[in-house]
């Protein structure tokens, strides 16, 4: 495969803290509000942050034209390709939003990185709560974080509870937020405190995890 396109954002000043990875959702590029206003936030925690487009995401850039996301099989590919890309840091954490976060997760024991956060992991489909996306996850042996809202409609803190996870994964649930951490106004949440305390999770998770190099 060849170099893949990314973006990178330093943290404003000194060494940073360790190097994540994110990939993008499904429908949405690695310049959406979204992904920009992440990175941004974590560059501003001391990371290095670095984004990619999976192969669909570039042609799409190119032709203008929407199509659906490559296979499982192409997507964990380019995540591999990415990570031989950037090569060995002293800490390399990967994961993304929904889909980038969930293929991420697949192919994190293999590529032996240091930890592994998901922004909104899509459990099952939206509407189709039993078709469910967990069977990996309940070995999973990398440090994980995932940052799910209440009330995401591919998999609520309800559902979750239900399920059975690796003990490496912690789970963060976001006050009545949906899938892009956004509550309702009711709450009295803000879509800001939201994303301000999964930044500051994210940030002190790769703070805590091991500096080792990778094997």
């Amino acid at each position: 495969m060849s170099e893949i396109p990314i973006l990178v954002d330093e943290p404003p000043a000194g060494k940073p803290v360790a190097t994540i990875v994110l990939a993008h959702g499904a429908g949405a590029a690695m310049d959406s509000d979204f992904m920009e206003e992440v990175a941004h936030a974590l560059a501003a925690e001391s990371l290095r942050v670095v984004r990619f487009e999976f192969p669909y995401m570039q042609e799409k850039r190119k032709t203008r034209r929407r199509g659906p996301p490559d296979s499982s099989a192409v997507l964990q590919e380019t995540w591999l390709s990415v990570i031989g890309q950037i090569g060995p840091q002293p800490k390399l954490v990967i994961g993304g939003k929904s889909m980038g976060g969930r293929i991420a997760s697949m192919i994190a024991d293999r590529a032996n990185v240091h930890g592994l956060v998901c922004m909104g992991f899509p459990f099952h489909p939206p509407g189709r709560p039993t078709n469910l996306r967990v069977a990996h996850l309940k070995e999973l042996q990398t440090p994980t974080l995932i940052l799910q809202g209440e009330r995401d409609t591919l998999g609520s803190r309800d559902d979750i509870a239900g399920y059975t996870l690796s003990p490496k994964i912690r789970l963060v649930f976001l006050p009545d937020g949906d899938h892009s951490f956004k509550p309702r106004k009711s709450s009295g949440r803000t879509y800001g405190q939201n994303l301000g305390d999964a930044v500051a999770e994210t940030a002190a998770f790769c703070r805590n995890l091991q500096a080792v190099p990778l094997s």
